[in-house]
């Protein structure tokens, strides 16, 4: 049996080939697993990654539209970004959400935590619903030209399942939701 809590991977050196204030991607030498010599890239955020799942009094949601340019496409998700790793999560969450909807919330949810490419990064996206909304002033970053759209949880996740909502957090938020909501464990 394997002892899960042990890591098998041994490092035998690192090097830093590339640093922004978002990420550094390390090119590592390493023996595998299996006891071979081998080499690893790794990406590690600087930032965790954030997702906040709006849901207003009429049990409806609001989806960001935006164009990605490392995937060179239109893509439609939850309000998301990044918060400082030393910061506090929730307080990221609300910015978030006030920059990219022009929304407040009085509760916040968090309803899942989760490796978003752990074959590759150490980046961990959380989590949150946000409900007892309020409308303020959105306050979009000067690189972000977003769109906004409102519909009924159930479009989000038909969105999902037809493959129009292809961002991962948004993916795993919707559909952990909508499982939590269907087993009864969270009522909008």
């Amino acid at each position: 049996m394997i002892d899960e809590t042990k890591n098998p991977w041994k490092s035998l050196s690192k090097e830093i080939v590339y640093d922004n204030k978002w990420i550094s991607v390390s090119h590592e030498e390493v023996i595998t697993p299996t006891g071979t010599n081998g080499i690893y890239g790794k990406v590690h955020f600087k930032n965790y990654a954030i997702g906040v799942i709006p849901i207003d009094a009429d049990g409806n949601t609001y989806l960001v539209g935006q164009f990605r340019y490392a995937i060179n496409e239109y893509s439609w998700e939850i309000p998301e970004g990044g918060g400082l790793l030393e910061k506090d999560i929730l307080t990221a969450a609300k910015r978030e959400l006030i920059e990219e909807v022009g929304l407040e919330a009085q509760t916040f949810t968090q309803i899942c935590i989760a490796n978003t490419s752990n074959s590759a990064t150490d980046e961990l996206a959380y989590i949150f619903v946000a409900q007892d909304l309020k409308f303020v002033d959105s306050q979009p970053d000067e690189t972000e030209q977003l769109q906004i759209k409102k519909l009924s949880l159930l479009s989000a996740f038909e969105m999902v399942m037809n493959g129009e909502i292809k961002d991962a957090i948004s993916i795993i938020g919707i559909l952990k939701l909508k499982l939590l909501i269907d087993e009864g464990k969270f009522k909008i």
